[in-house]
């Protein structure tokens, strides 16, 4: 009688990523430096709505991953959203060219590796990138958001909440930066001061270190960033005509010295889509996935308000189909109430130089589960490039072993496509026609200049003139509208001056300006949706 053959440590780590149904393919087991390609390392795509974290010191292999992840997802045709930084990921849009390493890490990781290319789209924050612009109003941002982006404290953070309220309270739209600096600057006006009062607990200085931070951000090529049209979640959610998901690439453009604002956006979106995005449960495979690539510049010095928001958005999200992945250097630099809620860990080699970085190597070990076959600590520092320690959770909800993984290599090309052929694309691009072209409608700026102005002078009232050859007028009956040179009030003039037709007339014109007014500052509604 014969006893089975002794299953490998790698086919035993390898079977906890054994899935029934579709999955993205992240590499294959290493164990003791040698790598199984028949040891596979994946991620199910119905758990990938579950959030994950790509971490790893600089050069180590992260964008790589990435640019593995997005393709898998384009060609289960799952939309993707991703900031590209460095330009790095623009390679998505072209073939790569086969080399001895592509060919070496293909057959480390039992890869089948032909070259491809997939659909992207290039979009910029503001008018001055070389992407499609996109935009976001002021009024749809919010006080939170905004005030991250401005680098205010809890009390100013208030206070432009305060400041919001009033505006909205007035009927004033703020769709661009004018537009909150004219309420601001009203507000802090000798005619304001009793407006401000009323607000409560805002004072004036406060109010100047808000409207002084939005100078500098003007100055910084804010302005070109908020204002309309503004970005609509379903551009974000298009699949290209052989079912690929499309995959956004969002460059920095002028906001290249504010990567706040970058990251920030990239978060009002997220909270956009889940406003706009029906509950719809676990899924074969996610709507969006969104990539937050710098994740520590969105929760450094942030406010407890803005981390709540974010925390609250991470958790609830995964219920509309969106899955999203933060990217950064260390764990640590993820909120432990948001890290606690990321279902999928790739992390890439850490140094530890420092003492401040062996403590965070410590707490980088102690967020994966125990592992007999790595000493994980030893393993974090030992790591190859394109190599990472990979822990996913199951198709049953389950955390997989953890398994040094040899990450396998991306299909597109590792390098940019150059500024050239990205401007040619978003000229090229769809979306071009719908946000190329700025719109500046009357909101709050207008409004309140046109209240500040001088009431124009009344124009001289003509003195009606009468023919001598016929007889003087009578005098007219109060409220009456005569014809001039007439004896007797016309059939018309009767009417017009009937009680029944003047109630008429003010009923009508009460109803028409409100209309009017609606439709000149969008009141009752955040924002115009297109109907698809």
């Amino acid at each position: 009688m014969t006893s089975e053959p002794a299953t490998s440590p790698a086919q035993q780590i390898a079977a906890g990523y054994a899935a029934e149904g579709a999955a993205l393919e992240l590499g294959t087991v290493v164990v003791d430096g040698a790598c199984d390609p028949s040891a596979r390392v994946r991620i199910p795509l119905a758990t990938v709505n579950r959030h994950g974290l790509i971490a790893g010191a600089t050069g180590t292999g992260k964008t790589k991953s990435l640019q593995v992840l997005a393709e898998q997802l384009s060609a289960a045709g799952v939309p993707c959203v991703m900031a590209d930084i460095k330009g790095d990921l623009s390679g998505l849009a072209r073939p790569a060219a086969a080399d001895a390493n592509i060919e070496a890490r293909a057959h480390d990781t039992g890869d089948d590796w032909t070259p491809k290319s997939y659909p992207v789209e290039f979009l910029s924050l503001g008018t001055t990138g070389i992407g499609v612009p996109v935009r976001a109003t002021v009024s749809s941002f919010g006080p939170i958001l905004l005030s991250k982006v401005l680098g205010l404290n809890a009390t100013q953070e208030s206070t432009l909440g305060l400041i919001f309220h009033w505006a909205d309270q007035k009927g004033l739209s703020l769709l661009d930066l004018k537009d909150l600096r004219a309420v601001i600057q009203y507000l802090t006006s000798d005619e304001g001061k009793p407006e401000l009062k009323a607000l409560g607990a805002v004072s004036t200085s406060t109010a100047g270190v808000i409207l002084r931070a939005l100078v500098n951000l003007e100055a910084d090529g804010g302005d070109t960033f908020f204002g309309e049209p503004e970005l609509e979640p379903d551009d974000l959610l298009r699949v290209d005509d052989q079912g690929r998901g499309i995959i956004t690439l969002l460059e920095l453009g002028s906001q290249g010295t504010r990567p706040v604002m970058f990251s920030t956006f990239l978060m009002w979106v997220l909270a956009d889509l889940f406003t706009s995005l029906p509950e719809v449960g676990d899924l074969d495979k996610p709507k969006l996935v969104f990539f937050f690539d710098e994740a520590h510049v969105l929760f450094s010095d942030a406010s407890k308000a803005f981390l709540e928001q974010v925390e609250q958005t991470v958790k609830l999200i995964r219920s509309k189909g969106v899955g999203v992945f933060f990217c950064t250097q260390l764990p640590t630099d993820v909120p432990k109430d948001v890290l606690s809620q990321l279902g999928a860990r790739i992390q890439h080699a850490l140094r530890a130089f420092t003492p401040d970085d062996e403590k965070a190597l410590t707490k980088t070990v102690r967020t994966y589960p125990k592992t007999s076959v790595y000493d994980l600590k030893s393993a974090l520092t030992s790591l190859g490039i394109g190599e990472a320690v990979v822990t996913v959770l199951s198709e049953k909800g389950i955390p997989t072993p953890v398994a040094w993984t040899r990450m396998r290599a991306p299909r597109s090309l590792m390098d940019t496509i150059g500024t050239d052929a990205i401007t040619a694309a978003a000229k090229a691009s769809p979306l071009q026609a719908e946000y190329g072209q700025t719109i500046d409608r009357e909101s709050a700026y207008e409004r309140l200049n046109a209240k500040l102005a001088p009431p124009p002078e009344p124009e001289p009232v003509p003195v009606p003139q009468y023919d001598e050859a016929l007889p003087p007028p009578l005098p007219p009956v109060a409220g009456e509208v005569r014809s001039p040179g007439t004896a007797e009030p016309s059939m018309m003039e009767k009417v017009v001056n009937s009680p029944a037709f003047k109630s008429a007339m003010r009923s009508a014109g009460t109803v028409i300006g409100r209309e009017i007014t609606r439709s000149i500052f969008g009141t009752g509604t955040r924002r115009r949706r297109r109907r698809r």
